[in-house]
């Protein structure tokens, strides 16, 4: 199930499993022989990406690194590489072994988290309604541009102190806290 591809100590692949030829779309012959950052990763990471592999090609390896590689249709597919020594029989370095994790689905949907997260930021800021949030502290989180308008408290001004304490009259402090801990504990009100 793990992408696996080999290369020399010149760094072409000498080794591409069936799980690198289905993320790509290079079968192992159209890898094998090729140099594998020239051929097949970006220009922006080639740099890197020989990097990792010169070091492991000098037995240091490499845990846990994102490898952008291209697919046959142009595509780019991210694979979460260990790089691994790879010795002969007299302990000699022949080359690197490359064993991963195609991360690509998850870095796509990170990327749509990220988004969905800015859409709403900026929906919260720039709503024509006050809007405020809390920490399980009761401290304040969030503050937008309407809260600060009708408050005349900036979000740096509030950010991070006790809402209801701070800025709630003592005749309706309890019922805030009590609303706001109701909130807090799953209850609308």
């Amino acid at each position: 199930n793990a992408p696996i591809f080999g290369i020399n100590a010149e760094g072409r692949v000498n080794e591409w499993n069936r799980k690198m030829a289905a993320i790509t779309g290079f079968s192992k012959d159209d890898v094998f022989g090729k140099d594998l950052v020239d051929e097949y990763i970006s220009d922006e990471f080639r740099e890197s990406v020989r990097q990792v592999l010169d070091d492991a090609l000098h037995g240091q390896q490499t845990d846990n690194y994102q490898v952008p590689l291209f697919t046959k249709h142009g595509d780019r597919v991210e694979v979460l590489l260990n790089a691994t020594t790879r010795v002969d029989a007299a302990g000699t370095i022949v080359g690197v072994v490359g064993v991963g994790q195609d991360i690509t689905a998850i870095n796509q949907s990170q990327a749509e988290l990220t988004r969905v997260a800015n859409d709403l930021q900026l929906l919260i800021e720039t709503a024509n309604a006050p809007i405020f949030g809390i920490n399980a502290e009761g401290r304040v989180n969030e503050w937008n541009r309407k809260m600060a308008a009708i408050t005349g408290f900036s979000k740096d001004d509030v950010f991070g102190k006790d809402l209801v304490d701070e800025y709630i009259s003592d005749e309706f402090r309890e019922s805030v806290r009590q609303v706001l801990d109701d909130a807090l504990h799953g209850q609308q009100t």
